[in-house]
């Protein structure tokens, strides 16, 4: 199997809470409070599992809160890819958007503290 991913992606366990997403045009989707289950995660982006159907394309801010007290990481994520899976929940594949390469440390450690 071909792997398109640009980076390592490290298996963590991490929540979210999304109450909207929106796209670069104002169009704004709120009240959708989907819980999420951050299934990994690396510089370029983050896999997630949820039971809400969230639009491809689609953009939303988040709040990462790594297992260290000191780090967490506000960025905007676009939702690229969703694939349905077997217990009718959604799996998504996102983006980082803008994100500085000044935070690549952060994967960086994850990545070592994960081998």
């Amino acid at each position: 199997m071909y792997e398109q991913r640009r980076s390592k992606r490290i298996p963590v366990t991490m929540n979210l809470e999304v109450s909207s997403v929106f796209k670069q045009d104002n169009v704004q989707v709120s009240n959708i409070n989907a819980p999420i289950e951050i299934t990994d995660i690396s510089k370029n982006g983050i896999g997630f599992v949820s039971k809400s159907i969230l639009p491809i394309g689609f953009y939303f801010n988040s709040r990462l809160e790594f297992q260290k007290e000191d780090r967490s990481l506000n960025c905007v994520v676009q939702i690229v890819r969703q694939v349905e899976m077997e217990d009718g929940k959604y799996h998504y594949g996102c983006e980082f958007v803008g994100m500085a390469s000044v935070f690549d440390y952060i994967f960086e450690e994850i990545e070592k503290e994960a081998e």
